[in-house]
């Protein structure tokens, strides 16, 4: 598993107690981390999926924001997904769900971090089956 880059402390020490690999990959001066098998609820096309998370130069006093999968996920009953895109990385082509904290469940700079993030987009695949 590939480590180009430094984590937060708190961050790592998050990830080495997961389960799931995991890498931090920077490309073209964009980190990303990359978390493989995360598991995806009942109602998608697939089971387990890598999602990449990018990390701005201003982490953590700015957000985490967005989550792209690979491979594409899609909704078992067919309903289409709204507010994706593809985007290129590390040679694949993943598809980036355009998902953003509201006025209601704002970034907290010294708070949120890589593990509220991860329960956030946990939510994300779960509302998406929802609609």
């Amino acid at each position: 598993m590939r480590r180009q880059f430094e984590l937060m402390g708190e961050d790592d020490k998050f990830l080495q107690k997961q389960p799931l690999e995991w890498e931090n990959v920077a490309e073209d001066n964009i980190k990303r981390i990359v978390i493989h098998d995360f598991p995806v609820p009942d109602g998608y096309n697939i089971e387990k999926v890598a999602l990449n998370i990018r990390v701005e130069p201003t982490y953590p006093d700015t957000q985490l924001d967005m989550v792209y999968f690979f491979p594409t996920l899609s909704r078992s009953d067919g309903k289409p997904i709204k507010a994706i895109t593809d985007d290129q990385f590390d040679g694949k082509i993943w598809q980036r769900w355009s998902r953003h904290r509201t006025n209601q469940n704002p970034w907290r700079p010294g708070i949120d971090n890589l593990e509220t993030h991860l329960i956030l987009i946990s939510e994300w695949l779960r509302l998406e089956l929802q609609k």
